[in-house]
């Protein structure tokens, strides 16, 4: 079998994002097991970041297994990655990865944005339950999509490939694609406007705050201002790596890119940038992640 440039690029292009997101992903899920079961109670941003790297880490097995046998397997690609089983994982961690990512950003929003309304603070103070069960809804709805998803279906490439109901006419067939991306559609909008509703109140927040700096004495501790900096940069960044993953998302699900195409691969690709980028993003912008990063792999000495 001879492999084309583009399926040897994109492989190696593949392998470089799964090892950042897997060494990155495990790296916060140690940490914050660990932060955990050390402190022994519910800790909100721990629960978070290790329920996030848990999702992409799964997310990010199951588009190098996507990958892997498109490349080397591609006439058993149907069979393997288009069955009930993996379909129904990949929907769950493709749904679960961006629900866990929301309520990062709700976290984010309700635990630095400095509004005052009274629902705004009446959800502030009660951030614990709030987030636990955001956590739970976001399973159970990641659950529900993934269940859907293998009733109703998924139609599958048209080139080289054949429709997983050999009964149904074209105009159904169609009809049930079209059902597949109004689902999926409506799905993911809901925690894409959450998230775009909590990034605009913290660029709304920050401008407010920097404008009384300005105004006060510059004395004033800076800690909010640089909190609310590294806030917007996590979710500034994760914006567009939010809208890149489903816009890649959504052309995936289409199912009308030709099979093993340059399109095809680069979708693949940009899909494998989201677990593993926003992860650095989270790492990077932690003084307490990113030294202990380092010293895992032996980029700092000890003192």
């Amino acid at each position: 079998m001879t492999f084309p440039f583009p399926a040897i690029y994109h492989m190696v292009i593949m392998t470089a994002e799964f090892l950042i997101g897997t060494t990155v992903n495990g790296f916060l899920i140690i940490v914050n097991c660990y932060d955990l079961f050390k402190s022994r109670t519910f800790l909100i941003l721990q629960t978070l970041l290790m329920c996030t790297g848990l999702s992409r880490l799964g997310l990010q097995i199951m588009l190098m297994t996507q990958s892997f046998f498109s490349v080397f397997f591609p006439y058993s690609y149907e069979e393997n990655i288009y069955s009930s089983d993996i379909m129904f994982v990949w929907m769950f961690f493709s749904s679960i990865g961006l629900w866990f990512a929301t309520c990062l950003s709700v976290f984010y929003c309700l635990k630095i944005s400095g509004f005052t309304p009274p629902w705004f603070l009446w959800l502030k103070f009660r951030i614990s339950k709030l987030i636990f069960w955001l956590l739970l809804g976001s399973l159970l709805a990641s659950l529900g999509t993934a269940t859907v998803c293998i009733e109703v279906g998924f139609p599958l490439i048209e080139d080289g490939y054949v429709l997983r109901n050999a009964g149904l006419n074209d105009s159904n067939a169609k009809l049930v694609r079209n059902n597949d991306l109004l689902l999926i559609n409506l799905i993911l909008l809901l925690p894409l406007s959450v998230f775009v509703m909590c990034t605009s109140m913290l660029f709304v927040s920050l401008y407010k705050h920097m404008h009384r700096m300005q105004s006060e004495s510059h004395k004033l501790s800076s800690a909010r201002t640089e909190a609310h900096i590294n806030a917007l940069k996590t979710v500034t960044t994760f914006f567009c790596f939010f809208v890149s993953y489903f816009a890649a998302f959504m052309a995936n699900m289409t199912f009308r890119i030709p099979y093993r195409s340059h399109q095809f691969f680069v979708v693949k690709e940009i899909m494998a940038v989201y677990p593993a980028g926003h992860s650095v993003i989270i790492v990077l912008s932690n003084s307490k992640f990113k030294d202990l990063f380092r010293r895992m792999i032996c980029l700092q000495k000890e003192e």
